[in-house]
């Protein structure tokens, strides 16, 4: 297995990465919103909190 970010071997210590840099990396891109989970386009389209709507037995 290799680091995600520089593509070297893996250290146990800092697994799935070979350092604390590129853990840090890692995060700071979490943070900078470099990566995202894709959401559903209809989820995006719902008001935050109306999760109710989604389920038609609560209807």
């Amino acid at each position: 297995m290799t680091c995600p970010i520089c593509a070297k071997a893996i250290d146990p210590k800092y697994r799935p990465f070979c350092s604390r840099r590129c853990a840090d990396v890692d995060l700071g891109r979490w943070l900078t919103e470099s990566y995202a989970i894709p959401v559903p386009e209809a989820d995006q389209d719902a008001p935050p909190g109306d999760h109710e709507a989604d389920d038609p037995s609560e209807r």
